[in-house]
């Protein structure tokens, strides 16, 4: 199993996360302390996430998918956010 980094930008005002974050929770084990930033476990791929989560945003939002090496650097986060990614990276 991988471990992919998920971003984006919602560029329309008022824009309505629901969809799209609900989406993200179901593609498998995640991670969400940053405000458009998640890391998620799944068996897929970067393009058939990509291509799950694109119905969830307007053209003229941004996504990026990007899988993960393993190694990790970050600060501020509270143990159980750090447990996480130690465990998870």
């Amino acid at each position: 199993m991988a471990t992919f980094l998920i971003g984006y930008d919602l560029n329309r005002p008022v824009q309505n996360y629901n969809n799209l974050i609900e989406a993200i929770k179901k593609i498998g084990a995640w991670w969400h302390y940053l405000d458009s930033t998640w890391v998620v476990k799944s068996e897929s791929n970067t393009s058939a996430i990509r291509d799950y989560l694109s119905p969830h945003i307007d053209a003229n939002d941004e996504l990026l998918v990007v899988r993960l090496s393993g190694e990790g650097a970050w600060s501020g986060f509270d143990p159980a956010g750090s447990s996480w990614l130690k465990s998870n990276l």
